[in-house]
């Protein structure tokens, strides 16, 4: 049910027909994210993608949201450190209208300076609201802090003075040199028909032309650290960081595995040790940031000020004791069945079948099934668990804390130390 052709001037364009469904989603995505942005930019592709939104030379920015309102269809976008897109989710008989406002924001935008002055304070209240979220802090420290210096170390949405700074011309000449059809695909899935949808979008993207390079993916060097950073919230927000692994990785189906075994679940070792026996976590479990060419992995916990170093104690003492033990074949076998589970109810939606299609073409160069997907998982055995364990676990790690504390209220045990 999967179909690819490439548009009039060379966009790639992928479809997955459901015909089970009445709704379909529409995706644009662009090879453009924070990570290719100098830094006294930092910021530009997210407030690029809040300005395509602000009108164009067919209709105004209220006209645009009311359109897609009168529908019943949600028109949304993001912005990541190596992608932008731009999507809609509507009634399959509505899809026409998804083509025409989509396509009428990505390639005919004004960026009007009003508009952008007014756009820019917007990003700038976006900002202090994540400023003002422990969660969003703790997160931009824990990644600038380990790939210190490194493009994909820093926000996507930027800095107040690097947004303040960007003028009409500078947003035009990045739109310019990052939208061309060598870097925009377009995806869809749900209740469609690929021919009739190539015919709207050929007609819509029939002049969409230039040339742009792909950005080179990142590689920053992971660099161990302590930060403790004080702050008057309730909680101390934690997170213990580790080398990850890269999208591309083959051994990522193992680290998955992995992952819910330490902290992907109810069940799962810290979720069991830190909230069931030991009470000092509302919320603790393990993450994964991955990018092309790199990769973190994470613990994240909440909990009492006075009770932080006991927590990042017993959070150590289950990553040893995994590193040492190792895992069973039991677990190994009840997470290969939660992740199966977890795609399988994932892909009955249309948005994510959609990214889906979008991102295997774009990270991978091809299309991964989900019975591909599952055979990976289903070869994963407990000593290839246990062997990236050891890999990734037994190095240096780092550590990040956001709450009422001194500098050096928290330290963080080396592994093996008495």
């Amino acid at each position: 049910m999967i179909r690819e052709s490439v548009l009039p001037g060379g966009v790639r364009f992928l479809t997955e027909t459901m015909p089970q469904v009445r709704s379909a989603t529409l995706g644009i995505f662009a090879e453009v994210g924070s990570s290719e942005e100098p830094p006294e930019k930092r910021g530009i592709s997210h407030l690029l993608e809040h300005m395509l939104f602000k009108g164009t030379t067919r209709r105004s920015a209220r006209r645009i949201a009311e359109e897609m309102d009168a529908v019943g269809g949600n028109l949304n976008a993001a912005t990541d450190k190596e992608l932008t897109v731009f999507y809609a989710h509507v009634m399959d008989k509505h899809l026409p209208v998804a083509v025409d406002v989509l396509s009428d924001m990505f390639l005919h935008s004004l960026f009007d300076a009003e508009e952008l002055r007014k756009e820019r304070d917007v990003v700038l209240e976006e900002i202090k609201m994540y400023d003002d979220s422990p969660d969003e802090v703790i997160n931009d420290r824990f990644t600038s802090t380990l790939w210190r210096g490194a493009n994909l170390g820093d926000p996507t949405i930027g800095f107040a003075h690097t947004v303040s700074a960007i003028e009409r011309d500078v947003l035009a000449a990045w739109h310019g040199e990052r939208y061309a059809p060598g870097t925009v695909l377009i995806a869809a899935a749900g209740n469609l028909d690929h021919d009739e949808l190539a015919a709207l979008l050929g007609e819509a993207f029939g002049g969409f032309s230039g040339s742009a390079k792909a950005p080179e993916p990142e590689r920053p060097i992971f660099r161990p650290a302590v930060n403790v950073t004080h702050d008057d919230t309730g909680q101390a927000y934690v997170m213990l960081g580790m080398p990850g692994l890269s999208m591309r990785d083959e051994r990522r189906y193992t680290l998955s595995v992995l992952d819910t075994i330490l902290g992907g679940g109810m069940s799962s070792r810290l979720f069991q040790e830190v909230r069931e026996e030991r009470g000092l976590a509302y919320d603790v479990s393990s993450f994964q940031q991955s990018y092309r060419s790199a990769g973190l992995f994470g613990v994240s916990a909440g909990t009492s000020p006075e009770r932080v170093q006991e927590c990042v104690d017993v959070i150590v003492d289950e990553i040893d004791g995994l590193v040492e033990g190792g895992v069973s074949s039991d677990e190994v076998a009840r997470a290969r069945e939660h992740l199966k589970g977890n795609m399988t109810l994932s892909l009955e939606s249309t948005s994510s079948r959609m990214s889906r299609l979008a991102r295997n073409a774009i990270v991978h160069g091809r299309q991964i099934s989900a019975e591909e997907v599952e055979q990976r998982f289903d070869a994963v055995e407990a000593a290839d668990v246990n062997a990236l364990a050891r890999e990734l676990f037994a190095s240096e790690r780092g550590l990040c804390v956001l709450g009422p504390l001194a500098p050096d209220a928290v330290r963080l045990r080396r592994r093996n130390a008495v």
